[in-house]
C-alpha cells in the first residue's frame, strides 16, 4: 500500500483556498418535497418535466452505480462524459506553465488536446512493441512537476490491458496521480481496478457509460477516487453538468443490467468471431491484435488505401495510420452480426 502520499501536495494553491459556487439545490436537500414549493432558484415554474434544474449530485445514478460497481457514493463524481472529468482533474492539480502530466502513446488523444488547452507540458513515454508500459522510462521522465500519469486499459487503439505489475509498479513508484482510463473494461476478462481504491490513495479511475452501457449519446462519464479527490473535483465542477435527461435516460439503462450484460456478451463473440474471419485475409491484413475492448487493430498493407475501399463499399472504419507504431493500421468497432457480416463481405470484396 501506498503510504506516503498526501493528496493536499498535488491540489494547486487557487484550489486550495477556492470557495465553492453554491447552487440552490445544493443548500436545500431535504428529499421529502412533495408539499414543498420551490421559488428558490428562478425556474420556469411552469411544469413540463424539465423546467427545474437537475441533481447537483446525481444521486438517483450515483446509488445505482454504487450497487453495481460495489464503490460507496462519496467515491463518485459523474461528468458531462469522461472529457469533462479528465479536465478536472487537469484543473485541480496541474499548475499552466509549470507542471506536466505523462502519456502513454499510442493511446486515447484527448490527454494530450486537455493538455494543451490547460497549458500543461504533455511528457510522451511511448508504449514499447507490445504495446506495454516501459516502466523505467516512465518514472525516468517523471520529476517533482509531473502531477498525472495516464494509463488507458484496455487501450485506444491497441485494445490491449497493461499488464498487472507494470500498472502496479506504477501505483506505487509514480509521485503523482495515476488515472487509469477504463472505458472499455466491460469488454475485457481482465478485472478492474476499482477494488484497488482503497489500497492506492493516488489512484483515479475512471470509465463511462457511452461503450458497453450503449449511452454515448447522453455523455455521462464516471470517476472513482478517494472521498479526498472526490470532494476536491465536486468543488470545481460546474453546478449542474449532468443534465437531468442524461440522468433520467441513465437510471432507466442501469435498472436493465440483465440487458446490458447481455450485449456486452454478443459483442464479445462477435469480437472473436470477427478475429478469426479477419484472420482468414491474408492477402493484405498482415495482423489482427490481441482485444480487451469492442474493436480490432489491425495491421494491414496500406491502411489509406483499404481505408478508402472500405468507404467505397458503405463501411466506416478508423485509420490510425498517423498514431506512434500504428503504422498500417485500422481500428474497426465490433458492430451487430448484421454490420460485422457486411464489413466482411466488403474486405473479401476489395482487392
Amino acid at each position: 500500500m501506498k503510504t506516503d502520499f498526501n493528496i493536499n501536495n498535488l491540489v494547486r494553491e487557487n484550489i486550495k483556498s477556492l470557495k465553492p459556487y453554491s447552487s440552490a439545490r445544493d443548500e436545500y436537500k431535504d428529499v421529502n418535497t412533495t408539499e414543498m414549493i420551490f421559488l428558490d432558484a428562478n425556474e420556469n415554474p411552469f411544469e413540463n418535466g424539465v423546467n427545474r434544474y437537475p441533481d447537483p449530485q446525481q444521486n438517483n445514478v450515483k446509488d445505482l452505480l454504487s450497487g453495481i460497481k460495489g464503490v460507496s457514493k462519496e467515491n463518485i463524481l459523474l461528468g458531462n462524459g469522461s472529457d469533462e472529468v479528465l479536465d478536472l482533474i487537469f484543473r485541480a492539480f496541474c499548475e499552466p506553465n509549470r507542471d506536466n502530466v505523462i502519456t502513454l502513446p499510442p493511446t486515447y488523444g484527448m490527454y494530450s488536446v486537455l493538455a494543451n488547452i490547460n497549458a500543461i507540458e504533455n511528457r510522451a513515454v511511448l508504449l514499447n512493441d507490445d504495446f506495454q508500459p516501459q516502466v523505467s522510462k516512465i518514472l525516468k521522465e517523471a520529476d517533482a512537476n509531473s502531477k498525472v500519469l495516464f494509463l488507458c486499459s484496455p487501450n485506444n487503439p491497441t485494445g490491449n490491458s497493461f499488464s498487472v505489475a507494470s500498472v502496479k509498479e506504477l501505483l506505487m513508484k509514480f509521485k503523482g496521480l495515476v488515472v487509469i482510463d477504463e472505458a472499455y473494461i466491460d469488454f475485457s476478462e481482465h478485472k478492474s481496478w476499482l477494488e484497488k481504491l482503497e489500497e492506492f490513495p493516488n489512484l483515479i479511475i475512471t470509465q463511462t457509460l457511452s461503450k458497453a452501457f450503449g449511452l454515448a449519446g447522453i455523455r455521462l462519464g464516471v470517476c472513482y477516487a478517494s472521498k479526498e479527490i472526490i470532494k476536491i473535483l465536486n468543488n470545481i465542477k460546474p453546478p449542474y453538468n449532468v443534465n437531468e435527461l442524461s440522468q433520467q435516460r441513465a437510471v432507466v439503462r442501469l435498472q436493465k443490467m440483465d440487458e446490458v450484460e447481455n450485449e456486452i456478451s454478443q459483442l464479445i463473440s462477435e469480437r472473436k468471431r470477427l478475429k478469426k474471419e479477419l484472420e482468414k485475409c491474408e492477402t493484405y491484413i498482415k495482423k489482427v491484435y490481441p482485444s480487451d475492448g469492442n474493436f480490432l487493430l489491425l495491421k494491414v498493407d496500406d491502411a489509406n488505401k483499404r481505408y478508402q475501399q472500405l468507404i467505397e463499399y458503405g463501411v466506416v472504419i478508423r485509420n490510425r495510420t498517423t498514431q506512434p507504431l500504428c503504422e498500417n493500421t485500422l481500428r474497426i468497432s465490433v458492430g451487430i452480426c448484421e454490420e460485422n457480416q457486411r464489413l466482411l463481405r466488403a474486405l473479401k470484396a476489395i482487392k
